[in-house]
């Protein structure tokens, strides 16, 4: 099959190697988490989940399955925010971080929903024409801008941990955690005002990317044995690639285009 994007192969093999690390672990992997240990059918749901991943990542791959597991993967992700994701913020609805992992999904949700939207057949169009074509898209670019803004609002509430985070051989950590901070929020405003709206979703995608390679990746490198951040930096590659694909659907858009959503 000829891909449809970049970011279309490379969420398609994201999404395999979490479902096929999913199977070997036997555990959820980080796009699926957080889930208590006592909830009901646990162990089947893991195996349910990287299933799913494994499936829709191979039918990505392929022209004549590429619709169905669009449709799978962006209505199970969907579902998963819903019942998973929404009400893990219920207990302390005023705690910012509490909705973290809402805008952590919503950015795969709306990577899945630009595959859907290019991938949807005629059957699609006339039962869920309100998710597919170009309300498709328009629907996946507000989720995306918005979850850009939680980012960076996310980096002003927590300046201390962001900082933290930043590499030590850069200086100016606290200016540094302005500058992204800040610079997720311009982003995820122009994607949902239609100004500039395609150089903000990419460079939005190149911000999550340069967080993995610059926080995380060193940190895995350098052999740590912290299951959290093991963790997020698998998250965090899974982010970069679903950010990648709603910057993927603004093809054709000029790069500087005012009121183009």
């Amino acid at each position: 099959m000829r891909m449809a994007s970049v970011g279309h192969f490379l969420f398609a093999v994201t999404m395999i190697a979490l479902g096929v690390m999913g199977l070997v672990r036997g555990d959820f992997t980080p796009v699926w988490q957080p889930v208590a240990k006592g909830f009901p059918a646990r162990e089947a749901l893991v195996y349910l989940c990287a299933s799913i991943s494994l499936a829709s990542g191979i039918g990505l791959l392929w022209r004549r399955t590429a619709a169905p597991a669009a449709r799978l993967l962006f209505a199970w992700f969907v579902l998963w925010f819903l019942t998973i994701r929404v009400p893990d913020g219920f207990p302390t609805p005023t705690v910012l971080g509490s909705w973290y992992g809402c805008a952590e999904t919503a950015v795969m949700v709306a990577g899945a929903w630009v595959l859907y939207a290019w991938f949807a057949t005629g059957w699609d169009g006339q039962h869920l024409g309100f998710v597919t074509g170009g309300k498709g898209l328009r629907g996946a670019r507000v989720l995306y801008g918005l979850a850009l803004i939680f980012f960076g609002v996310a980096h002003f509430v927590y300046l201390k941990e962001t900082v933290a985070d930043v590499p030590g051989w850069l200086p100016s950590h606290v200016a540094w955690a302005y500058f992204t901070g800040g610079a997720f929020i311009a982003g995820g405003v122009a994607v949902l005002v239609g100004v500039y709206a395609r150089l903000a979703a990419t460079l939005g995608a190149v911000e999550i990317g340069m967080l993995t390679l610059l926080v995380w990746v060193p940190i895995v490198v350098a052999g740590t044995k912290d299951a959290f951040q093991r963790s997020e930096t698998i998250l965090s590659a899974a982010l970069t690639v679903g950010a990648w694909v709603v910057a993927d659907s603004y093809r054709g858009v000029p790069w500087l285009a005012v009121n183009k959503r």
